[in-house]
């Protein structure tokens, strides 16, 4: 099924966010299940994803640990929760063929990633990218303050670590709030990057019982992940993005906007409430 392009005045009918459902704050533990279950689905699509993602964490975690500082390492782990996103577009169009008991295909997959959305993914990275630069920069000018003396005191620690995470929590909180559900709805419906991280903000806004759960549930899995020597993250990952995906669905009503002309969300998946 192929929608026709939208005209001018049915676009001014369009409302100014998607409206999104409320929440209980156990959906993330069923989302978090339904992405283990596409995983089971298309294990190897899925993992191949996870590999990737988890060389490049591993990899930048090294480099910076070597040849940098602590928090050099700390400030580029972080940066993956701005920049994690992106990568995850190829994780909902394995989950969106799945739904529509399409074969999964990774030449779909990564013309999803890749060509498909490319201008709505290269704003919202920009947007991602200049939140990560103000972050890193914050991060730098606290690293002034990290206390220097051998026998630094344990009052002048806390105190670093406390504003250092702060700092960190209140960027990285503001990245999940616009980011959350905005890819997924540009890859479901064609919606401009704006609309979509309106839709996403209000929605977690709107959630946020439902929402401090997902982040804990998120911050949980990372840390496991690299617990496990990095190995873990190669399954977790991409629970979950399939998660997020699955998420998206549940919580933001988007039948109001038009489908994509082409690609995998041209079609309705099977069933599409």
């Amino acid at each position: 099924m192929v929608t026709e392009p939208t005209s001018p005045a049915e676009e001014e009918a369009l409302p100014f966010v998607a409206p999104c459902r409320e929440l209980s704050p156990a959906a993330p533990w069923r989302w978090f299940k339904m992405g283990l279950q596409d995983i089971r689905r298309a294990p190897w699509q899925s993992l191949t994803y996870g590999f990737v993602m988890a060389v490049l964490i591993f990899g930048v975690s090294l480099l910076s640990w070597f040849y940098g500082r602590a928090w050099l390492m700390l400030s580029a782990l972080c940066g993956f929760v701005f920049l994690a996103p992106l990568s995850c577009i190829g994780i909902y169009a394995i989950s969106a063929q799945i739904e529509r008991n399409q074969p999964v295909s990774m030449i779909r997959t990564l013309r999803a990633a890749f060509k498909r959305y490319l201008g709505s993914e290269l704003v919202f990275a920009l947007v991602l990218m200049v939140i990560f630069l103000l972050w890193a920069r914050a991060g730098s000018v606290i690293s002034i303050f990290f206390p220097d003396e051998a026998n630094a005191d344990v009052v002048s620690l806390l105190t670093y670590w406390m504003v250092f995470i702060a700092v960190g929590a209140v960027f990285a909180g503001l990245t999940f709030a616009a980011s959350v559900f905005a890819l997924p709805m540009i890859m479901h419906r064609d919606v401009d990057t704006i609309t979509a991280v309106l839709t996403s903000v209000n929605a977690v806004l709107r959630n946020k019982r439902a929402m401090l759960v997902w982040i804990a549930l998120i911050v949980l899995a990372l840390l496991l992940g690299m617990a496990t020597a990095f190995l873990g993250l190669i399954v977790l990952l991409p629970a979950i993005g399939h998660a997020v995906w699955h998420g998206y669905l549940e919580t933001i009503d988007a039948s109001q906007f038009p489908r994509h002309e082409v690609g995998i969300t041209a079609v309705a998946r099977t069933p599409d409430p």
